[in-house]
């Protein structure tokens, strides 16, 4: 056996400790009973430790050295980059370190799901205080090992190749143009009348009217499932994945347009290539990627007129309410352009998404980098959210640096990767308006109610290339450029003006 067999092999196995390890994740998320939060917690760290070692054998560092004097395909030379890419990763923190994240962050997060809903900050900084100190710990031996700063250092889990100094041009640029355009869309949608969903929507009908659209964008049930959680995402793995998604009662808008997003997920999960199955290079590129796929879902297929049209026509028959104003085309699609200055980054509008998460990113780069404190950031958030988007959270934690379940176990370098993917899906839009050998009008696609030459597309440039190329090479090749943020805009100007 070759050293890259070998190696193939020892990454294979690590995959089905990943798999069980998602699957008890997305158990504790959707349906664990509260009292085995700390049974769950010592079993993942267990594992966690398990896949660590695993991931760490002394041999790995001989089998790689042979594995690159071998003779090798262009894919296999690839697989082979990703693999060491991981080893690398996974060799630069140690065990014990990994395990002490691994309850920290477990017990931070299942307390954090009481605590946001009682507005506890007291209760949930104790918690937070390990879980900042810990990443800090990471970042920093991440940091000396690559030669970056430690929040690059952490972006690099992520985004491989993204920077701090690219990220602060991008965003920089982003809130020169930004707060304008919202002030003059506002202006703009003051005239507009709105019919707002009144009365109740029962969850049961919303999961059926969820199913219904799952199908329309082609979903694979055979191979994933919808469920409920608090927090909306999407796990397991791409011959398994789970979506969830939190319903609302009295408004079906968000449940179902949250629906959408996590298929966009699930969809480059089940397209990924079988032939790298359980390989670091058939996973998916990054998570500014993988954010792209949920985005151009939601963005650029689902809040486009023609798909409003179907969501029109599906969500009357649900709820058997034909003659309703509310579930005319027209009323939908103003619903789901409507913009909104708000508190909560997961129920934003398209236009002020991005900037919630460039504070957010603003904030995370500070604390992990040892420039602000974990207490500073409630006061931080407030003066923040004032100057992006004229609200204040002052003691209102829970709507504010509460409301998200990233930073509860520590996944600081996260957040730049939603406008990132928001960047990428315009991009990616823009090359299929342009070149018609695809297929289909894009529009024309959707109003047909067969979305596959889209899907094609995506499928063909984007998941079944799984990590073979790096993400600059992977956009450029689909696009022709790397990323251009001016599709983004020339997107939101064009929707919203």
């Amino acid at each position: 056996m070759s050293h890259y067999d070998k190696l193939t092999s020892h990454y294979q196995t690590l995959s089905h400790f990943n798999h069980a390890q998602a699957m008890l994740g997305w158990d504790a998320a959707a349906n664990m009973p509260s009292g085995g939060s700390e049974a769950r917690s010592n079993a993942m760290a267990e594992l966690s430790v398990h896949i660590h070692r695993l991931s760490t054998q002394p041999q790995l560092e001989e089998w790689f050295g042979n594995a690159e004097q071998e003779s090798l395909s262009t894919e296999q030379k690839a697989s082979l980059r990703e693999m060491k890419r991981q080893w690398q990763q996974a060799t630069m923190v140690p065990e014990d370190l990994v395990q002490a994240q691994s309850i920290a962050g477990s017990k931070c997060e299942h307390a954090w799901r009481t605590q946001r809903q009682e507005n506890d900050w007291t209760g949930f900084e104790k918690n937070w205080k390990e879980v900042v100190a810990l990443s800090r710990e990471e970042a920093k031996i991440r940091g000396a090992a690559l030669g970056l700063t430690p929040y690059d250092a952490m972006l690099d889990k992520y985004e491989p190749g993204t920077t701090t100094a690219s990220l602060n041009t991008l965003f920089t640029d982003v809130k020169t143009w930004l707060p304008e355009l919202i002030e003059n869309v506002l202006e703009k949608q003051k005239s507009e009348s709105i019919i707002l969903p009144s009365g109740t929507f029962s969850t049961a009908t919303q999961k059926a009217l969820g199913l219904e659209v799952m199908k329309l964008l082609q979903f694979d049930f055979d191979r994933g499932r919808l469920d409920q959680s608090v927090h909306p995402f999407c796990g397991g793995v791409p011959t398994d994945v789970r979506i969830t998604t939190r319903y609302d009662e009295q408004d079906f808008v968000q449940a179902l347009m949250g629906i959408v997003h996590e298929t966009g997920h699930a969809r480059y999960e089940q397209g990924l290539p079988k032939a790298f199955a359980g390989l670091p290079v058939g996973e998916a590129r990054s998570m500014g990627i993988h954010e792209s796929q949920s985005l151009f879902f939601e963005m650029q297929i689902g809040r486009s007129k023609p798909f409003i049209s179907h969501l029109s026509r599906l969500s009357a028959d649900a709820f058997n309410a034909h003659n309703d104003p509310v579930f005319a085309e027209d009323n939908l699609y103003k619903i789901y352009t409507q913009v909104e200055k708000g508190f909560i980054r997961v129920d934003a509008d398209e236009l002020t998404y991005p900037a919630h998460v460039i504070l957010r990113y603003e904030i995370e780069r500070d604390l992990i980098n040892g420039v602000i404190e974990h207490t500073d950031v409630p006061a931080l958030w407030d003066e923040k959210m004032k100057a992006a988007l004229g609200i204040s959270t002052k003691d209102n934690y829970k709507n504010g640096c509460m409301q998200d379940i990233h930073w509860t176990d520590g996944a600081f370098g996260y957040f730049p990767s939603y406008t990132l993917g928001a960047m990428y899906a315009a991009q990616y839009k823009a090359t299929l308006i342009q070149n018609v050998d695809f297929g289909c009008d894009f529009d024309m696609a959707i109003q047909s109610g067969d979305l596959s030459p889209i899907f094609q597309w995506l499928s063909d440039n984007i998941w079944t290339q799984a990590s073979l190329h790096t993400t600059d090479e992977l956009v450029k090749r689909a696009t022709g450029e790397t990323l251009n943020a001016v599709h983004f805009r020339k997107h939101l100007e064009g929707r919203y003006l």
